[in-house]
């Protein structure tokens, strides 16, 4: 296919361009103005439209939250074990699950699924597309992080099964850190000597990719001692590591800036539902933009749906943000965050031809998004 006359907006320049875009094999052939079409190749006339790449959520939910299912039905904790790093947030993706066309219909073309927060350590993270019959057709990365959790959840979940505490929880993180790098290195020790290699764990085998630093810890951290305390244990162990909400990131913006972790900030739309959400503000993303911090903004699908993910990036620049960071941390930057920047995130050519049209800026609420492309195919419009 070959899209005309579009206004583009590549997210990697602040200035849109007035250019055709050309799709093959689901990949972006080329950007440029006056572009010719193909002998039989479809043209769509995209003129008074704008092209921005698909947007991305970096943290969320989707189809392990079923849509209209109720609490029976979630799932997306394991409420039985407290450190639960061998689970993997893919086998229990529905793709027949509602949300998932909400989410394309919104422009949301990649997102990051996973655990949520009951657990210290909760399973890994995944990104997938959000069109397909069969997850295995639709992953894009799995896994791109394993899931931790600091503050009140752990704390509420297991308060009876001896997690009443905050340095409980990092107790419980580091012991656990502590007996995976143990088994990682007598495996390692051991090579290919059967007799000598620890007795096989699943937990243990789990962790030995955020060890090796192939992926980072996804860090539930609201609260900013959460945040700091996060930092610290990454540190401690050399890990990769992302702040996951960071919603008092605002408080300690310098702090969160000199670790160099990705931060991916939400869900913002929401009532305070509890203590750790006081200081929650659309002025948060903003504020660590401008510390220098590469920020995404998230919608925690289910908390909030995920179609409206433009919409919290407007309100992130009503807060104060500028509009084309804001525009980078629902493309570009939560790509980065998922590890999978050279497939998604920006419109350049080469990478997968995912790519929303509308009448305006998304991140105003009167915008509609005419049509959505997912790995060159039309899937809305």
């Amino acid at each position: 296919m070959l899209i005309k006359n579009a206004a583009v907006y590549t997210a990697v320049h602040p200035d849109p361009l007035q250019a055709d875009i050309a799709l093959e094999d689901g990949k972006i052939k080329a950007i440029a103005p006056g572009l010719s079409p193909a002998p039989g190749e479809e043209v769509l006339d995209a003129a008074g439209l704008r092209a921005y790449p698909g947007f991305v959520d970096a943290h969320s939910h989707l189809a392990l939250d079923g849509y209209g299912m109720g609490h029976d039905s979630i799932d997306y904790n394991e409420m039985g074990n407290i450190i639960s790093p061998q689970l993997r947030g893919s086998d229990s993706f529905n793709p027949q699950d509602r949300s998932i066309e909400m989410a394309r219909q919104g422009g949301v073309t990649t997102v990051g699924v996973g655990p949520g927060s009951a657990n210290v350590l909760g399973g890994t993270f995944f990104a997938v597309k959000t069109v397909g019959d069969c997850v295995d057709d639709m992953i894009l990365r799995d896994p791109v992080a394993m899931k931790c959790a600091f503050g009140e959840n752990p704390k509420r979940c297991y308060r009876d099964k001896g997690n009443s505490a905050r340095m409980s929880t990092a107790a419980k993180l580091r012991e656990t850190l502590f007996a995976a790098r143990d088994y990682m290195e007598r495996k390692d020790a051991a090579g290919d000597d059967i007799q000598k290699r620890p007795k096989f764990d699943l937990k243990m085998e789990s962790l030995i990719p955020v060890l090796r630093g192939e992926i980072p810890l996804k860090a539930h951290a609201h609260r900013a001692d959460n945040i700091c305390t996060a930092i610290r244990i990454a540190r401690e162990f050399g890990l990769k590591l992302t702040l996951e909400h960071c919603t008092e990131g605002h408080l300690i913006p310098e702090v969160v800036a000199r670790s160099g972790c990705p931060v991916a900030v939400g869900p913002t739309l929401t009532h305070a539902s509890k203590l750790e959400l006081a200081h929650k503000s659309f002025e948060t993303p903003g504020v660590l933009a401008r510390a220098g911090c590469q920020v995404s903004i998230i919608t925690d699908s289910s908390v909030i749906p995920q179609q409206y993910l433009s919409l919290c990036a407007g309100l992130a620049v009503k807060a104060g943000m500028d509009p084309f960071a804001a525009l980078q941390a629902i493309t570009i930057n939560p790509a980065k965050h998922l590890g999978v920047a050279d497939r998604v995130g920006s419109l350049e050519v080469g990478k997968d031809a995912d790519l929303v049209l509308t009448d305006g800026d998304p991140m105003v609420s009167d915008t509609t998004v005419k049509a959505v492309f997912i790995n060159g195919r039309q899937v809305v419009g």
